[in-house]
């Protein structure tokens, strides 16, 4: 376990690193005792930082909810960062990409909450419920920390990423808000174009056989803090494409269908 100091040390780093735009060594390696709670510690202390600056907390991603993607990171449950204020664009301005260092952009549901969510015993039907509207979206992904390191070569480990806000960096939510129950969310499919190529495709079923199955997650994991999700919060349900590399120029379409669909640039 790491100390407080360390802790507070580490999320200045990241810090430093995004506003520089420089990727810095992964804390696991030179952390090996390093745990995914130590992790999300630092992730919270970067929050801290974040707030100071004046940013707001308007809700919160879920990150690694593909089975493939957690064989990949060698972990059996997902992840999880926040959103913040400064985090979100609208469909079809210029996403600044001087904004980010190695930007990729993956699809997903985003989950409008109507009320709150809080304890240990929340179920997929306290989440429908609970839940406003889904609307479709965009997450841009980004490393401040190195994915593979430039002294060992080694990729980084989960610790790393949920210590970098679980990759978390940008967000753009468009399309046609619809009710939990107006759809079965399980059959919701998007098409990911990069430039009018279509990299990607999928069905949101790919998130733990259900994208609300991986808020139920969060709340129980928020509740180890003591915290839950709040009302008005927007929660990523956990994308079901893989991550689309991104560059300056770059066009993204995204086609959910009987949901809409928008654009959006980086420039």
């Amino acid at each position: 376990m790491l100390d407080e100091q360390t802790i507070n040390e580490l999320a200045a780093e990241l810090y430093r690193a995004e506003a520089e735009r420089v990727q810095i060594e992964q804390f696991s390696q030179r952390f090996p005792g390093m745990t995914i709670d130590d992790g999300y510690q630092v992730s919270r202390a970067w929050e801290a930082l974040k707030r100071k600056d004046g940013r707001t907390v308007l809700g919160h991603k879920i990150g690694l909810t593909s089975r493939a993607m957690q064989q990949a990171a060698g972990i059996r449950e997902p992840d999880y960062g926040t959103l913040l204020d400064d985090m979100f664009f609208a469909e079809g301005d210029d996403v600044p990409f001087r904004r980010f260092i190695a930007p990729k952009v993956e699809v997903e549901l985003a989950f409008v909450l109507g009320r709150s969510l809080k304890g240990p015993g929340v179920t997929i039907f306290d989440v429908l419920e609970a839940t406003d509207f889904v609307v479709p979206a965009a997450e841009i992904i980004d490393a401040r920390i190195q994915r593979v390191s430039e002294i060992t070569k080694s990729r980084r480990k989960v610790e790393d990423t949920i210590a970098d806000n679980a990759a978390s960096a940008g967000v753009v939510v468009s399309g046609r808000p619809v009710r939990p129950d107006a759809f079965d969310l399980r059959w919701v499919g998007a098409v990911l174009s990069k430039n009018a190529m279509v990299e990607e495709t999928g069905i949101a079923a790919g998130v733990l056989n259900h994208p609300a199955n991986g808020i139920v997650w969060l709340v129980k994991r928020l509740a180890r803090w003591g915290e839950g999700i709040e009302a008005g919060e927007i929660v990523l349900g956990g994308s079901f494409t893989r991550p689309v590399e991104a560059g300056p120029g770059d066009v993204f379409h995204a086609d959910y269908g009987p949901l809409g669909s928008f654009s959006f640039r980086f420039g």
